[in-house]
C-alpha cells in the first residue's frame, strides 16, 4: 500500500505529458537557456523531430548539452550559438548573426530564466530578473519576428511560471531601486511574461498572422528539480530534501514542447498552460491595461519602436 501511494503521489507530480507525434523536418526551433534543465530537455524532444538553435550564454556548457542531444537522437542539426540575454548587444549579435544564416524560423521558446538572485544589474542597467527573464526575451522576439511571420504557421512559447501569481508591475520601481525582495522579483518576472504573451497575441490577432498559424502562448512548466535554484543555498537544500515531489526536467519540458508542437493549437493564441491543458491566470495576468503599458515602457526601456 504505501509503495502504491508512493507511486500515485509520484504520477500526480509528474503531470501531463505531450503525446503529439508531430515533425519538425524542414523546420527550424530556438530554444534559449537549452544547456540544462527542462531547456536540455525541451532540445531534446524537438531535436528527434528537426533542426534546433541552442542559444545560451554559456557556450562550453551548450556544446556539452548539444553533444549529448545529438548522440542521444541522431541528430547532428543541434547548433550552438551564443546568447546572453542579460546584455542587449549579445541579443542583437545573436539575431543578427541567425538571420543571415537561417532563411526560416517556426518555433522560438523563450526558455532561458534567473530566480532568486541577489541583487544585480544587467550590462544595460536593468534589474536582474526583469532584464533576463523578460526584456532580454522581449527584445529578442522583436528582432526576429519578421522571420518568424515569413515563416508562418509559427509559434512562440513563452516559460512562466505560477509565480506569477504572486507579481506585480511596479512601474514607479521596475528596477527596484527602492526596494527588492529577490523571491517577489522573479514573480514580477513571471507576470511580466504573462502580460508580454497576452498584449503580443492581441497585436496579432486578427491579423493574416493569425490565420497562418502565427501564435504565442505561456506556461507554467511545474516545479522542477533543476539548477534554477542555484543561487539561494537555502532553497537548493529543500529542492533535494523534497525532490521526489518535483518534477524531473524531463516531466517540467512536457508543456513546453505540447506548446510548441501540438497540432490542436494550431490557432489557439494568447492562452497560458500547465500540464499540457489550459491554467487559471491571476487577475493582474489578465489587465489589459497594464499589459499595454509594459509593451510601452519595455519599448522605451530597449530604444525600439513596436508597433
Amino acid at each position: 500500500a504505501p509503495a502504491t501511494a508512493a507511486l500515485s503521489r509520484r504520477r500526480y507530480v509528474a503531470g501531463g505529458e505531450c503525446k503529439s507525434p508531430a515533425r519538425l523536418e524542414g523546420k527550424v526551433a530556438i530554444i534559449t537557456g537549452a544547456n540544462t534543465g527542462i531547456g536540455k530537455e525541451t532540445a531534446r524532444d524537438l531535436a528527434r523531430r528537426g533542426k534546433v538553435i541552442v542559444a545560451c550564454r554559456d557556450v562550453v556548457k551548450a556544446e556539452a548539452a548539444a553533444r549529448e542531444i545529438r548522440a542521444d537522437t541522431g541528430n547532428q542539426q543541434v547548433i550552438v550559438k551564443k546568447l546572453d540575454l542579460a546584455d542587449t548587444k549579445s541579443i542583437r549579435e545573436f539575431a543578427e548573426k541567425f538571420l543571415a544564416e537561417e532563411k526560416e524560423l517556426h518555433i522560438l521558446i523563450n526558455n532561458a530564466g534567473v530566480m532568486l538572485c541577489h541583487y544585480s544589474k544587467t550590462a544595460d542597467g536593468f534589474e536582474m530578473h526583469l532584464g533576463v527573464n523578460h526584456l532580454g526575451h522581449f527584445l529578442l522576439t522583436f528582432l526576429l519576428l519578421e522571420r518568424l511571420k515569413q515563416s508562418a504557421p509559427a509559434r512562440i512559447v513563452n516559460v512562466s511560471s505560477l509565480a506569477h501569481h504572486g507579481g506585480r508591475i511596479r512601474f514607479h520601481d521596475l528596477h527596484g531601486e527602492k526596494s527588492y525582495n529577490r523571491g517577489l522579483a522573479y514573480c514580477h518576472s513571471k507576470l511580466a511574461n504573462v502580460l508580454f504573451t497576452r498584449e503580443l497575441a492581441r497585436r496579432l490577432q486578427g491579423k493574416s498572422q493569425r490565420r497562418a498559424g502565427f501564435t504565442a502562448n505561456a506556461l507554467h512548466p511545474g516545479s522542477v528539480c533543476s539548477d534554477l535554484v542555484r543561487h539561494s543555498s537555502v532553497m537548493s537544500w529543500l529542492w533535494k530534501i523534497f525532490s521526489f515531489f518535483l518534477k524531473t526536467p524531463w516531466e517540467g519540458a512536457q508543456t513546453s514542447i505540447y506548446c510548441a508542437v501540438a497540432e490542436e493549437l494550431d490557432s489557439v493564441t494568447g492562452q497560458y498552460f500547465s500540464d499540457c491543458q489550459p491554467a487559471y491566470v491571476s487577475p493582474r495576468g489578465r489587465d489589459d491595461e497594464t499589459a499595454k503599458k509594459l509593451w510601452s515602457v519595455s519599448c522605451e526601456l530597449l530604444g525600439i519602436q513596436w508597433d
